[in-house]
């Protein structure tokens, strides 16, 4: 049983990384996108596509397309709402911020979500994982150069990204019994097809436009209709939001919330790679700096996690204090 239990474990910490690394794919397409076109028409292009991807899982897999089917509408609703809110903040702060300060910034996250684990859910947190947040959380201080003058608007729509996205995986774990992350990823694609819909609809003409500022210049931009060579970027986009989501609302479903959040900081590094790869942007000491503490973070909480687990199988009781 344990030694299920410790297989478990190492999936779902696996998952939380592939699925944080899928999800950096993600921001980068969006913020490639996000001079071109607005905001909702990526979106949307983006859940179609999602959606799609998911609807030919569903269609292959053993259960098909009863999955679907739901007596939770109100936690749905609930749980669409925070992931709408978080994703439409997080990319019209984007917009505005180099790449690897958005993503530091959003990662006040994983302690978000350690902090509303224990009120919220009740779940357990000991000293060493508390410390292991900390830490990580210093190397995005380290990353932020504070005093550096990031803290702007934009910076403050991440933040309220920041705390619908740990929100929206209190609800993930409240509906882990009932729910599979095939269905909370397809009416998630849901809830973003009727808003962007609808957004389309209402300012996709273009009315609105002309801000000189990046944030509202890519949420009301006029639609149009992409170029050939745009059209990787979409399904870059639609496919690693759709692939990602997945692995790391499964990731909540397996483990405690608060075990999970500081493996998603391997987003962070990532971003790094992809600023000097796509944007031409290199990171200096103090950056690496920053990584590193990140980095050391969630490495700490998996070997403490594995000693833990060691532990449990003789019996000492020393290994509780995680």
């Amino acid at each position: 049983m344990t030694e299920i239990s410790s297989r478990a474990t190492l999936t779902g910490i696996l998952l939380a990384i592939g699925g944080s690394a899928m999800l950096s794919v993600n921001d980068v397409a969006i913020k490639f996108l996000s001079g071109d076109y607005a905001l909702h028409q990526v979106i949307l292009i983006r859940a179609g596509i999602g959606m799609i991807f998911l609807l030919g899982l569903m269609h292959f897999s053993g259960t098909g397309f009863r999955q679907i089917l739901t007596r939770r509408g109100r936690d749905h609703l609930i749980r669409v709402g925070f992931v709408m809110v978080s994703n439409v903040c997080y990319f019209l702060g984007l917009a505005a911020l180099p790449l690897a300060d958005a993503v530091a910034i959003a990662f006040v996250s994983p302690l978000l979500v350690t902090l509303l684990s224990v009120v919220v859910l009740g779940e357990a947190v000991g000293p060493r994982r508390w410390a292991a947040v900390a830490v990580g959380m210093l190397g995005v201080v380290v990353m932020l150069r504070p005093g550096t003058g990031v803290i702007q608007p934009a910076a403050i729509l991440v933040l309220i990204s920041a705390f619908c996205y740990a929100s929206s995986h209190m609800m993930t774990r409240r509906m882990k019994d009932t729910e599979s992350a095939m269905t909370l990823s397809f009416y998630v694609q849901c809830g973003f097809i009727l808003v962007s819909s609808t957004m389309g609809l209402v300012v996709g003409d273009g009315h609105l436009a002309g801000s000189s500022d990046a944030s509202l210049a890519f949420l009301f931009r006029q639609w149009i209709w992409p170029p050939m060579a745009d059209w990787p970027w979409f399904l870059a986009t639609g496919l690693s939001v759709a692939i990602g989501g997945l692995m790391v609302s499964q990731a909540y479903r397996m483990l405690e919330a608060a075990l999970v959040a500081p493996f998603e900081y391997a987003a962070m590094p990532l971003a790094i790679f992809w600023g000097v790869v796509i944007f031409g942007t290199y990171p200096d000491l103090t950056a690496a700096a920053g990584i590193a503490l990140i980095c050391g973070a969630g490495l700490y909480t998996l070997w403490r996690e594995t000693v833990r687990r060691k532990k449990d199988v003789t019996g000492d009781p020393r290994g509780s204090d995680l």
